[in-house]
């Protein structure tokens, strides 16, 4: 019967199929505050300011007010620090990895055409570090085998069952290639002794949980990797004493690779499995682009007002996973190891667009208090084709579970001699409309330079909190961990007026 499925369907990707979700979506879209130190030390809040090239990924009209060339090259040293609660069970873990977060410089030129000052710059961010991890420890009613058994239903037991003429890989393959990323899970539970068809007969559709009334001892280890990093090409212009424009072309990528492992115990007389290992792994690689407008007026000596307008950006995004599982139980030692690398179908993804607006109040040569509001619509967030139906429904999840999202920046420098010192404090709000799900940013910075000649020193710390509950599967297995994580840097940067 299996080989009667029409060769209409093996054209057809699996990607239609495999777990894309809203978790993604806000992954691929959020960009972390990132940039030289002095700009971190003051929270980010540079939108209606100048003088530090990361000025520019917020408002592009600040490299405008620069009157000399300028570079800069920036390190951090980054810590995420998380405590996560999986019902009875408590687990802390900690790690830190040193990169290149910034570099990029400015490029003044004299004006042409009336225009007083034309500048270029470009910039590389570091936007998004990705790697992170969490380990959930404890007891559950629920086995994960309700995550195969969600998978099953409706799936014929004909496409389960191996032939005499196919091996593990074979199978997992062909289900991956002609049916779904789901019939996979599916063959794996059911291979795995972990759920039951209803009927032995091959066109039975209906399933039961093998695992049943039982404490279950639960681990899952979840480790990320990767990082999503910005390519700004900017110009700007001065057209008159007090007013300045700006234009950023923005090219992205990221990389970003999950690795989780899940380890089930039981002793359970009416379970014929008690130990389960179940790992995955999932890879994805994004390329995008976006721009940026922006202007700035200074409306007196001392008060600056700005505002900038972040085009969405238009993600390409390649995926692939492989996948693992072994039981053991009264059927013995079963090891499902597919050799086996499932790519799917490129698709698109819409991020959204941003407004910003910016004040500050500069105290002549001695320091500014400056705050930057901006707007972002999570619910704008677009799957593409929207006209394919597992899209069209991701896309209707996007616009039931995120919502628009309000940022608060507030940062101020103040300059003794050749020392400046630095603080900032930042606000952002959760895309999800259930912000238990993922809760808001709350962050605080200091920071502290010194210039000498031509060239400028800056060290700074950055600390932020922000609690998650995340699901360990997508699917019918729902159980959830609750982690707080905090994120802290230790940056340093160096830069030169030419």
């Amino acid at each position: 019967m299996k080989k009667l499925l029409t060769l209409l369907i093996i054209g057809i990707s699996a990607q239609y199929t495999f777990a894309q979700n809203v978790a993604d979506a806000v992954r691929y879209s959020t960009q972390n505050i990132t940039g030289t130190a002095r700009f971190r030390g003051t929270g980010g809040a540079f939108g209606a300011l100048c003088g530090d090239v990361s000025a520019i990924n917020v408002n592009p009209a600040g490299s405008a007010i620069f009157n000399r060339s300028f570079v800069s090259l920036s390190l951090s040293s980054d810590t995420f620090d998380n405590q996560t609660y999986y019902n009875d069970g408590i687990t802390a873990t900690e790690d830190s990895d040193l990169d290149l977060n910034q570099f990029g410089g400015v490029f003044v030129s004299n004006g042409a055409a009336g225009l007083r000052k034309l500048t270029f710059g470009f910039n590389y961010d570091r936007t998004t570090d990705f790697d992170n991890g969490f380990i959930a420890s404890g007891t559950s009613n629920n086995s994960i085998s309700d995550y195969f058994l969600g998978y099953a239903q409706g799936t014929s037991l004909d496409l389960l069952e191996l032939q005499s003429d196919e091996t593990i890989d074979d199978l997992y393959q062909y289900l991956g290639e002609s049916a779904s990323f789901g019939a996979q899970q599916a063959f794996l539970g059911y291979q795995g002794y972990l759920i039951d068809p209803v009927s032995s007969d091959l066109s039975n559709t209906e399933y039961t949980n093998a695992q049943n009334g039982n404490t279950f001892d639960q681990d899952y280890q979840y480790t990320t990797f990767g990082n999503s990093s910005k390519f700004s090409f900017n110009a700007a212009a001065q057209l008159s004493d007090q007013f300045y424009l700006g234009l950023n072309l923005n090219a992205h990528t990221f990389d970003f690779t999950r690795n989780t492992i899940f380890y089930e115990s039981n002793t359970g007389t009416n379970n014929a499995v008690t130990n389960v290992r179940f790992d995955n792994e999932y890879r994805a690689f994004g390329t995008g682009v976006s721009a940026q407008f922006g202007a700035i007026y200074h409306a007196s000596s001392s008060l600056r007002l700005g505002a900038s307008y972040d085009t969405p950006t238009f993600y390409t995004i390649s995926e692939e996973t492989e996948q693992y599982l072994s039981t053991a139980g009264a059927n013995g030692n079963i090891i499902l190891d597919p050799d086996v690398i499932n790519i799917y179908e490129d698709y698109d993804l819409v991020t959204p667009g941003k407004l910003t607006a910016s004040i500050a109040y500069v105290f002549g040569q001695r320091g500014f208090l400056s705050f930057d509001y901006s707007y972002q619509d999570y619910g704008s967030i677009r799957f593409r084709p929207d006209s394919d139906p597992f899209f069209d429904d991701l896309n209707n999840q996007v616009n039931n579970q995120l919502k628009p999202v309000s940022s608060f920046k507030l940062g101020g420098e103040f300059i003794a001699s050749n020392w400046s010192f630095r603080g900032g404090y930042r606000l952002i709000e959760s895309p999800y409309e259930n912000e238990y799900t993922l809760g808001d940013i709350t962050g605080y910075s200091l920071g502290i330079g010194y210039s000498f000649g031509n060239t400028r020193i800056d060290v700074a710390y950055d600390w932020a909190k922000q609690d998650q509950n995340p699901s360990l599967y997508d699917g019918a297995f729902t159980n959830t961990a609750f982690i707080d994580t905090i994120n802290s840097s230790i940056l340093a940067s160096v830069s030169f007026q030419l």
